[in-house]
Formats: structure tokens, C-alpha cells, sequence
């Protein structure tokens, strides 16, 4: 999945879970650390393993359970004991999202490599090792997939219910500093 579609996931299931616990939208900060986390476990992996060599695959330690329930526990953890538990629950939502939505072709592609989700119990299923793809044969290689433009349709709803959330994230950026 591209990162529109993981930040649109996400931040639909993140203001869903505020709306059903609280009764209201997501607050600024906590829009801006689903949205971060939710491209956290590429910004890991990719980078480790396509430039530095360091990882076997694009989907192994940043996708893997094994770090990512640790952490997210960690995350919600800190944040609840100073105050702000609200944040780890958005982190929670935006890592955990991520890497069930890059498993979830499984359901009809069989081929889909998931073993990354349990990485390193199991070897990272697919292209491993061969560097760097470029981000135009990527893309070339998305047009014609029915999960691609998918995304695009998520982008929409997400931001759809953004705007009707009052576009949390993006208003403190545009409020007015009053001098003192």
C-alpha cells in the first residue's frame, strides 16, 4: 500500500475510535501522530534495507509484530503515564494499521508476502536483497492494481471526514500568534 492509502486507513479508523470512546473528533496533536506513525513502519524498513543493507526486506523489523505490539505497549505506556495516554492510542492505531493493510492482499493474492509480519520467526516473503526499486516502476507496477486506486477512494472518504472533523492537525499551523 502507498502512504495515501495507510494515513487515509488509519486516520478513518483513529477518528472512528475517538468518536465511538469520546463522543468527538481527534485532537490536533493526536492527528498529526496517527499520520506519523502510520508511515512509521516504512520510513524503518525501507530505508535499512533497500539503502543500507542492514534489514533482508522492505517488511521485516518496522512490519514485524514482534517490535511493533512491544512498541505501540511502550508508546501507550509513556504517553498514559505523563497524561497524554491519547497518543498512544493514536500510535497504536497508525503502526498497527500499516502493517495489517500491507498483509491484508493475502485474501485474494495468494503470493502476497505476509511473513514479515512475524519477521524474524519467519523470513520476509517476497523481493529481498535486489535494492532500491525505483519509485516509478512502483508506481508502473500499481496503475493497474484494483488495491491501488482503491486508495484513492480512502483518500477521499479520509478526507471527506477530516474536513467534517474541522481538519484536525492542520488548524493550529494557521491560528494566529497573539503577541504578548
Amino acid at each position: 500500500m502507498w502512504p495515501i492509502g495507510h494515513a487515509s486507513v488509519a486516520y478513518l479508523l483513529y477518528t472512528l475510535s475517538t468518536r465511538s470512546r469520546q463522543n468527538e473528533s481527534p485532537d490536533h496533536v493526536a492527528t498529526v501522530v496517527v499520520g506519523v506513525a502510520a508511515l512509521l513502519p516504512d520510513v524503518i524498513d525501507k530505508p535499512l534495507a533497500w539503502y543500507l543493507g542492514v534489514l533482508p526486506g522492505g517488511r521485516t523489523l518496522g512490519h514485524s509484530l514482534f517490535f511493533l505490539v512491544p512498541l505501540s505497549a511502550l508508546v501507550y505506556l509513556v504517553a498514559r503515564r505523563n497524561g497524554i495516554e491519547e497518543y498512544g492510542v493514536a500510535f497504536t492505531i497508525g503502526v498497527i494499521s500499516h502493517t495489517l493493510l500491507d498483509a491484508l492482499p493475502i485474501l485474494w493474492d495468494t503470493e502476497t508476502p505476509w511473513e514479515g509480519l512475524f519477521w524474524p520467526l519467519l523470513s520476509p516473503g517476497g523481493v529481498s536483497g535486489e535494492g532500491a526499486p525505483t519509485v516509478l516502476g512502483l508506481l508502473r507496477d500499481s496503475l493497474g492494481e484494483p488495491y491501488f486506486l482503491t486508495e484513492f477512494v480512502l483518500l477521499a472518504v479520509a478526507l471527506a471526514v477530516w474536513r467534517a472533523d474541522g481538519y484536525p492537525g492542520l488548524a493550529p499551523l494557521f491560528q494566529r500568534v497573539n503577541p504578548a
